[in-house]
């Protein structure tokens, strides 16, 4: 039995020329059978949902939606993008969309993919400007919004030939627009498309934490490659119930979150926003009870510190612990997680966080496993289908791979193990170039095909780690190649830090030194021979920090990343 749900009907504006309500009862693209080719109907999510039409798709704030009901919202937001540019498809244009964590956002992408067009997510929480960039660079003249949002997108139509295309709860238009509308039509796209793989499908902007946000292309077929190999490794099934807390413009909750358990008809619980008494709420429930949760080290850190502020008693909490236990899998990723946070975080739950790694150019490709030792401050080995290598310069200048591998083993020689290098990733995962940015594209893959990460990796004990960005995670004192990552979990140890960031600031005499950005616990102080003594008795001498500033805040994204370059410059002058 599904509750009444809000339900949508497009708004066209064009805020410099007219305004008019576009009628969603309007005519259906084409009708047809469902395609009966199996391993097309397998190739993309939007197509596989009618295996699943009366499960339960999305709970959101709304209610809960089908799958059906989902099939039924794309269309009726197709059909509208469809009569707004009045042509039979999209024919691969961008369609940038700015919609609230619900069952909205998934019946927007939904509607552009149906109808052969690029999505581009926006992130709810970026400025104007960043909106205009991003708008501006993918080359989208239509963005389709929750009115929530009108106060930042109508200037971007006020400035430029940008149509903006509301979509407005009217329960009415959909109830009768219901009546002409079904699951089981197909758009001309759907009909007509041979080969989804190949077909250009999403538009992400990498985070900008080294530079100006890039459009990652990929294609459906990237895509398929990314969810199916975490449908294999972690085990995905229609019954499971996850959590969504995470921003929707990024691969993490995009792929990872939301299209992985809508691949295998399970159920996503979609929350507006992270609110950590939410989500303790849904961990801790009863019907229907989670069965994985994912997230970044900054909300797990916000659920501790949640936990420890509700002065529960030793049955609560012990009530708290049961119910966690009931799930089968959580997981930490988009930032390093620091050691403490999964010391603390199993002493509550009973879970080891499992930890992966991946990026926006490539999904994920290294995973711990579902089941088997995590070993903290590893990301494991590599997932199905991808193939990684650590590469490094000779004392010739030569590149030499010293560990490669796939999901079936790597191999590495008894010198090698250990050794730091480049990681670059190979496998059908991989997106397709960044978009307009062909130069860009070139200079980040070797000339056999490996995806350049920029990341510094070793491999030993039969794991992969992950050291930091090369540019400003790797920093070079004295002679010393330095882990920012490793120096950083070290501090965290710490009983009055908090939070914290070390990076290289330059210095003349010793390339660079190191320098840690840290905040405190309230009312707690803190200098660096202070520092430096409770550091000398487990950390070698040279990452023990030589500069120490004490703030506040720590400026941190959406996804949890620290922006180390704008810190290098706002307190030592200096990218």
């Amino acid at each position: 039995m599904f509750t009444s749900i809000s339900n949508f009907v497009g708004k066209f504006r064009r805020f410099s020329r007219r305004c008019c309500l576009i009628n969603l009862t309007g005519r259906c693209i084409a009708s047809s059978s469902v395609n009966n080719n199996r391993s097309e109907r397998n190739s993309v999510v939007f197509l596989r949902a009618r295996e699943y039409k009366d499960r339960v798709a999305i709970v959101d704030s709304n209610g809960s939606h089908s799958y059906e009901r989902i099939l039924f919202l794309s269309q009726a937001i197709g059909n509208s993008i469809l009569q707004r540019i009045r042509g039979r498809d999209l024919s691969g244009r961008c369609v940038a969309f700015l919609c609230p964590n619900d069952v909205s956002y998934v019946a927007t992408q939904w509607a552009i993919w149906r109808n052969g067009g690029i999505a581009v997510p926006l992130c709810n929480s970026h400025p104007t400007s960043m909106y205009d960039y991003m708008i501006q660079d993918c080359n989208s003249d239509l963005v389709i919004s929750s009115s929530d949002y009108a106060p930042k997108l109508e200037p971007l139509a006020r400035g430029q030939e940008v149509t903006i295309m509301f979509l407005t709860d009217v329960d009415q238009v959909l109830t009768s627009a219901n009546q002409m509308l079904s699951s089981e039509e197909l758009t001309a796209v759907e009909m007509a498309e041979q080969c989804w793989d190949e077909r250009n499908a999403m538009i992400v902007y990498t985070s900008g934490t080294t530079g100006q946000p890039k459009g990652v292309l990929s294609t459906h077929g990237n895509l398929r490659s990314q969810i199916t190999a975490l449908v294999k490794a972690w085990e995905w099934k229609a019954a499971d119930y996850t959590i969504h807390c995470l921003p929707l413009h990024h691969v993490h909750g995009i792929v990872n979150v939301l299209l992985c358990p809508l691949w295998v008809g399970a159920t996503c619980h979609m929350l507006p926003k992270f609110m950590p008494d939410k989500v303790w709420d849904i961990l801790t429930g009863d019907e229907p009870h989670p069965s994985l949760f994912m997230a970044v080290p900054t909300i797990y850190s916000k659920l501790i510190e949640h936990y420890e502020k509700e002065n529960l008693t030793k049955e609560e909490k012990e009530n708290i612990r049961f119910r966690c236990e009931q799930l089968r899998l959580m997981v930490s990723g988009s930032a390093a997680l620091p050691e403490p946070v999964m010391k603390r975080w199993k002493e509550i739950t009973g879970h080891t966080l499992l930890e992966r790694y991946g990026m926006t150019e490539i999904g994920m490709a290294l995973s711990n496993p579902l089941r088997g030792p995590r070993l903290a401050g590893s990301v494991g080995t590599p997932l199905p289908g991808t193939e990684v290598r650590v590469v490094t310069e000779n004392v010739d200048g030569e590149k030499e791979v010293i560990a490669e591998g796939n999901e079936h083993g790597s191999h590495v020689s008894s010198f090698n193990e250990g050794r730091e290098g480049e990681l670059q990733v190979r496998g059908p995962s991989v997106f397709k170039c960044y978009w307009n940015k062909p130069d860009a594209t070139r200079e980040t893959f070797t000339e056999d095909g490996w995806f350049k990460t920029g990341d510094t990796a070793a491999y030993a004990n039969g794991v992969y780690s992950i050291l930091g960005r090369t540019s400003v995670d790797i920093i070079k004192s004295g002679g010393y190649k330095i882990s920012a990552l490793e120096v950083e979990r070290h501090l965290l140890s710490h009983n009055d830090i908090v939070d914290c960031a070390v990076l290289g600031k330059p210095d003349p005499v010793w390339g660079e030194r190191v320098a840690a950005i840290v905040t405190l616990s309230p009312g707690k102080k803190l200098s660096l021979e202070d520092l430096k003594r409770w550091a000398s008795g487990f950390m070698v001498p040279y990452q023990i920090p030589s500069v120490l500033l004490v703030v506040e805040e720590l400026p941190r994204n959406t996804m949890g990343k620290v922006n180390k370059k704008e810190l290098r410059t706002v307190y030592f002058g200096k990218e």
